[in-house]
């Protein structure tokens, strides 16, 4: 179609009215008479040759109900469309409300005076909305008397033929067998004599249809059958509906043409008159393209008897008017006849007629609407005329139209602004339907939609939207991580008027913005906890939390409790969590990592990654004072292979004494499980290491788990440093990983006291409330000095020196030695005495020394300084295989006081000090 690219092309706007509601109305309110024109009342009538046309405009027609009444004296009937057919009318209307009627002059209802003056009434109601109605009475006179010997008129819903009757006076003739060829034009007449003949009181006998076989029928029961049948003074007239039973259909030269063929035997006195009528209308002959129509029509017809008739006049009009040749060239119109046609050319979108809107398959289409008037006149071998008229309504083909989509948005209102169009002047936007429902267009505009109707000169229209990139019909998706695609996707529901057809229009509008705010993480810890922190984002919470390998369930949701409001989610977990990480082990702290993700679910992409790691307080190892040693084994980050219950210390026969799937927790004593222990400059360690087994390689073991290698990659030494009255930490460590820190070195506590005992069994002692002790100058003082708790035989106690001060400051002086370098003192003339510790008496006799000395007080120039003593110690813890130093000190045999010498202490870095001391001890 010419007019379809764009919206500048012209459109003729119209419907056609397939059917009229012919209901008899409720009494007239008015009733106001029209005569050709009235201005006011939009009524309008015209004589056009054999018919008259009434038009009732659109200002009184449109968007009311209009019914048509026919009228003879005082005979008032509803024009019904059967009444219309049998007695000559026909009622047509386009899309603007214009009413056609046209009434054949020999019509049932009208007044006819000498087949010349025609009186036709009528009367037109209009009924509104409201009750009640308009009337207005239709008279109108039309005179005609160029009448040819036989009229045919072909008429939207009827074919009418007319002839000329012969003079009243009637000779008998003898019947013939057969008609000649002038009795079938219907010009002559034959006569017999039918003595049984019956005359009717239009002197009609009977009459002969032919389908093409003969029916018989009399006039009552023709007319009853809804043939219209009427003579006047000096025509014959025979009407017929297009879909009568005794019409047939026949192929005249490759056009269809719907035929009636009726016989009309009148019967005067003794003799009998015979009357052929033949109507023949063409029911196609159309061929299209996209821009004309071809309407083609045989140029010999089954009117005409024979091949010599000579067409005398040949006209074109549209809506039962003549054109003149002017007329016809100004629009385009062309009449020819080529060969065996007379043809018909008319472009389509011509200003006679108008498009039309359908739906057709829920498709749009529209059609082309015009009634052009073909008007022959031909006569046969000089002989009368035919007058020959055809009013032929035209509709084209269904041409699809699909409307424009055309975007206007502009991103930066956040707004969709589309249109759709050209629609014809029929079409009516109703609703609009997505996925989040369907909205009327009163419900739209209330909800923030804008939709506007848009008209253009040419009187298409077309349809403008505006919806808000917020509104719930509007879907957001991501097609990148930080691309929205706002998607409008409608679908345009329409009605086409009057007939309110439905079909609807699905239209797709997207949109794609890097407006995408994503969600961050944030954290902090304490000393025990991890505390995150989620901001949404512009994305709502269209994602998914995972903890470090876990996705976070609505139980896991309970047991950190997360908790949301409108722009951020929090979230708290234990150091201990089984979804925390394990980097790093140090002395007194766990250095523990959580990881946090945000993914969108549908494409799996990665919104954001967090990672924190903190160091929290623990106590991995434990050294006690009974040398008994605890050790908690983790399952770090860097083995993630490893199995804490496979875990061993040295001997591979000690086993965790608990063991879960991330941490071992070993408890043994320092004398067993392969531990070992040295001596370091005062300082005694006792070590070992937590590993797996020894034989296991690589591959698979016998019990079929998979095994590390000799050298395994998982091997934590604890160790456990003791020195007197002084408490350190204690480290251990895995093999450390590239660029991570070594562990630190660790201390423990050993216990020796000092005791004086009440007496020389060593069973009871002094406590500490007992001081001051009060003894009598000379009597024996039983010391006992002795490592607590250790249960390592390997440790052997010794007496380094032993001294007694004035003051409670063990450095203070006078001071007086009672054993040196592990021997008493060869100076003291009471010397002092140890004693044996034999194994019966306690578990380990080399954890306990014995001596005996002899109360005393300072003298300085033979004057007695201070009734008071403090003793004071040194002792030693050694390797009992150590072979040198103090450890295996041998005292020399006494030596004269004035020519002894000092035996110097020889020390080693094996040797573990403590420094001890009495209360104060008085004598009496």
């Amino acid at each position: 179609m010419p007019w379809l690219p764009g919206f500048c092309t012209l459109w003729l706007l119209g419907v056609v009215v397939l059917a009229q509601n012919f209901n008899v109305v409720s009494p007239q309110k008015s009733v106001i008479p029209v005569q050709n024109f009235n201005q006011r009342t939009g009524l309008k009538t015209d004589c056009l040759g054999s018919y008259m046309r009434l038009t009732v405009d659109k200002s009184l027609a449109f968007g009311n109900l209009v019914e048509f009444d026919v009228i003879n004296g005082s005979k008032i009937e509803p024009l019904t469309p059967s009444l219309a057919s049998k007695c000559g009318f026909s009622v047509t209307s386009d899309p603007w409300g214009n009413y056609r009627v046209f009434a054949s002059l020999f019509n049932c209802y009208a007044a006819n005076e000498d087949d010349h003056l025609f009186d036709i009434n009528m009367r037109v109601r209009v009924r509104g909305v409201k009750a009640g109605q308009d009337v207005f009475q239709v008279d109108k006179t039309c005179s005609h008397e160029k009448w040819a010997p036989r009229e045919v008129l072909c008429d939207r819903n009827y074919m009418e033929v007319s002839v000329k009757r012969l003079p009243g006076e009637i000779t008998a003739m003898r019947r013939q067998p057969k008609m000649t060829d002038r009795q079938a034009k219907g010009d002559y007449q034959w006569v017999d004599s039918v003595s049984e003949a019956i005359t009717s009181k239009d002197n009609i006998w009977r009459m002969v249809f032919f389908t093409p076989k003969q029916k018989a029928m009399l006039l009552e029961d023709a007319l009853k059958a809804g043939y219209g049948v009427t003579t006047t003074k000096s025509r014959l007239v025979l009407r017929s509906g297009f879909d009568m039973p005794e019409t047939y259909e026949e192929n005249v030269s490759g056009v269809p043409m719907k035929m009636i063929k009726v016989t009309t035997y009148f019967k005067r006195q003794w003799s009998v008159t015979m009357l052929d009528t033949v109507a023949a209308c063409p029911v196609g002959g159309l061929s299209f393209t996209d821009e004309m129509i071809t309407w083609n029509f045989p140029r010999v017809n089954p009117l005409m008897s024979s091949g010599e008739a000579t067409i005398v006049g040949m006209f074109m009009g549209i809506d039962g008017s003549e054109m003149d040749s002017a007329q016809m060239a100004s629009r385009g119109y062309i009449l020819t006849i080529e060969g065996n046609y007379i043809v018909m050319k008319i472009p389509i979108g011509g200003p006679d007629g108008y498009y039309k809107s359908h739906a057709v398959d829920n498709q749009y289409n529209i059609r082309y609407y015009i009634e052009p008037m073909l008007e022959l006149l031909w006569s046969e071998g000089g002989m009368d005329s035919t007058r020959y008229r055809v009013l032929f309504p035209i509709e084209t083909p269904f041409m699809p139209s699909p409307p424009q989509f055309v975007d206007f948005t502009d991103v930066d209102t956040r707004m969709f602004d589309v249109l759709l169009g050209p629609f014809l002047y029929d079409v009516e936007l109703v609703n609009l339907t997505s996925s989040a429902g369907v909205l009327t267009l009163a419900e739209a505009n209330v909800r923030g939609f804008n939709i506007q109707e848009q008209r253009f000169q040419n009187g298409s229209k077309a349809f403008r939207l505006q919806v808000p990139f917020s509104d719930s019909f509007v879907v957001r998706s991501q097609t990148g991580l930080l691309l929205t695609v706002y998607s409008l996707r409608l679908v345009f529901g329409f009605i086409i008027v009057p007939e309110s057809v439905p079909f609807s229009y699905i239209a797709t509008a997207d949109v794609t913005l890097q407006d995408v705010t994503l969600p961050t993480l944030s954290g902090s810890c304490d000393q025990e906890k991890f505390y995150i922190t989620i901001s949404d984002g512009n994305m709502g919470k269209n994602f998914n939390i995972m903890l470090g390998n876990r996705d976070l369930t609505p139980d896991l949701k309970a047991e950190y409790d997360l908790k949301e409001n409108g722009s951020h989610m929090s979230l708290v977990v234990p150091f201990l969590a089984l979804d925390v990480a394990f980097e790093l082990m140090y002395p007194s702290s766990l250095r523990a990592r959580l990881d946090v993700l945000l993914w969108e679910p549908v494409n799996k992409w990665t919104l954001s990654d967090f990672s924190l790691a903190c160091n929290f307080p623990m106590t991995m190892t434990e050294c006690f004072s009974n040398g008994s040693m605890s050790a908690l084994a983790v399952k770090v980050e860097s083995v993630p292979q490893l199995v804490p219950s496979q875990l061993t210390l040295r001997d591979q026969s000690c086993r965790p004494k608990f063991s879960n799937d991330r941490f071992a927790y070993f408890s043994y004593d320092a004398n067993s499980c392969g531990t070992t222990r040295k001596f370091y400059d005062g300082v005694m360690m006792y070590q070992n290491e937590i590993i797996l087994g020894n034989g296991q390689g690589k591959g698979q073991g016998k019990t079929g788990v998979a095994t590390l290698p000799l050298d395994p990659a998982y091997r934590v030494t604890v160790s456990c440093f003791y020195t007197i009255n002084d408490t350190q930490t204690i480290a251990f460590f895995t093999k450390p990983r590239e660029n991570e820190p070594l562990p630190e070195t660790g201390f423990g506590e050993l216990h020796v006291v000092l005791r004086l005992a009440l007496d020389g069994s060593y069973n009871k002692f002094y406590a500490e409330e007992d001081y001051p002790v009060v003894q009598y100058l000379r009597s024996p003082l039983f010391f006992e000095v002795e490592l607590l708790q250790s249960t390592d035989p390997q440790i052997e106690l010794v007496l380094e020196n032993c001294w007694a001060t004035l003051k409670q400051d063990r450095s203070s002086t006078p001071r007086w030695d009672l054993i040196v370098d592990g021997c008493v003192n060869p100076e003291d003339y009471y010397e002092t005495i140890f004693h044996p510790v034999s194994p019966g008496e306690v578990p380990y006799p080399s954890h306990m020394k014995h001596f005996e000395i002899k109360m005393f007080t300072f003298v300085q120039d033979g004057v007695m300084l201070k009734d008071q003593i403090y003793l004071h110690c040194d002792a030693v813890l050694c390797d009992a295989d150590q072979n040198d130093g103090i450890c295996k000190r041998l005292c020399p045999s006494p030596i004269p006081l004035k020519t002894g010498k000092k035996v110097r202490r020889d020390t080693t870095d094996q040797i573990q000090t403590a420094q001890l001391s009495t209360g104060k001890i008085l004598f009496a």
